[in-house]
């Protein structure tokens, strides 16, 4: 398990076009207690400021603007996503090529009724890095290695990545990537994608 303090060294990230998006600060149903253990609740508790996006934005936190949606589960070939929604991310760049239990790269937000809600964070660990296995937290192995999820991300920029639904309860699981009860508003910033396709560690 890589844990707190633990060093990759990623090379060529490409930058992000950053924009910002809604606001909001209400939580949105979170996780039943019994299935949260003591550590995830130590990092869903660390995590609360950032239920105002305000504070994520002033903690390096910026959106990508869109609403990704995945309405198809991934075939094969590609990361076996379960169909739903992923919701807004907001990326901090100067977290990447570490892995910290309370710093994840990426933020995630459901659009409500015109605010953000904080749903889940997600753990972004970009290639070639010094990785040789695939990355694991809370016991759980990463999804990837995978492309960048276009049109929001580059499809060079290859990664694994794990996401952690703390603040929103899942059906399809506590660590999908994808959340069948996230959905996205009508709007020209919603992407429904296709899951990424797998590829090679380096």
């Amino acid at each position: 398990m890589r844990a707190k303090g633990t060093a990759f060294s990623p090379v060529g990230i490409i930058g992000f076009t950053l924009a910002l998006s809604f606001f909001g600060n209400a939580p949105v149903g979170a996780q039943k207690p019994k299935e949260m253990t003591p550590e995830l609740q130590k990092v869903r508790e660390a995590l609360d400021k950032y239920q105002d996006p305000v504070v994520a934005v002033h903690d390096g936190y910026f959106s990508t603007l869109g609403c990704v949606e995945y309405p198809k589960p991934g075939a094969a070939g590609q990361v076996p996503y379960p169909a739903g929604g992923m919701g807004i991310h907001f990326f901090n760049v100067t977290l990447m090529g570490k892995l910290d239990l309370l710093k994840p790269q990426v933020l995630v937000y459901q659009p409500v009724g015109g605010k953000l809600h904080l749903v889940a964070a997600e753990y972004f660990v970009p290639l070639p890095s010094e990785v040789k296995e695939r990355p694991q937290l809370f016991g759980r192995p990463f999804d990837g290695p995978m492309e960048g999820h276009h049109p929001l991300m580059p499809h060079e920029l290859k990664h694994y990545d794990l996401h952690v639904w703390l603040w929103k309860k899942n059906p399809a699981g506590l660590f999908a990537a994808t959340n069948p009860d996230v959905k996205c508003p009508k709007s020209a910033y919603t992407f429904k994608e296709t899951a990424p396709a797998l590829v090679p560690q380096n």
